[in-house]
């Protein structure tokens, strides 16, 4: 007699596409080998495992953490900018704003 399988949500999104599938996998399946086997990867070119983190209920976890029953597996996209670097530039902003707040009135026109 086959194993129970149990089943578990991918998501995955950009701007312009959002994927959500339910998949039933072998109890012991990884995240990789789940997201392997859902096909996302033949479907989507910007999917790149070994570029990209992935995660269960938005938590990191890694590739080979093995699924339970109801995970939802997230893969993450990289992202675009440094959230430290776009941070200090801002706080770099506000702090000429302040120094000279006509420099600001002159940028809204």
């Amino acid at each position: 007699m086959a194993e129970p399988e149990i089943h578990v949500q991918l998501c995955y999104a950009e701007p312009a596409l959002q994927i959500l599938r339910e998949l039933s996998v072998a109890p012991g399946t990884t995240l990789q080998e789940a997201i392997i086997q859902s096909g996302v990867l033949r479907e989507v070119d910007a999917i790149d495992l070994a570029a990209c983190q992935v995660g269960i209920y938005g938590k990191l976890k890694a590739p080979d953490t093995v699924l339970r029953e109801h995970d939802r597996i997230e893969i993450y996209r990289p992202l675009r900018a440094d959230p430290m670097e776009t941070r200090r530039r801002r706080a770099a902003h506000n702090a000429r704003l302040k120094a000279d707040p006509e420099a600001g009135a002159k940028a809204k026109e």
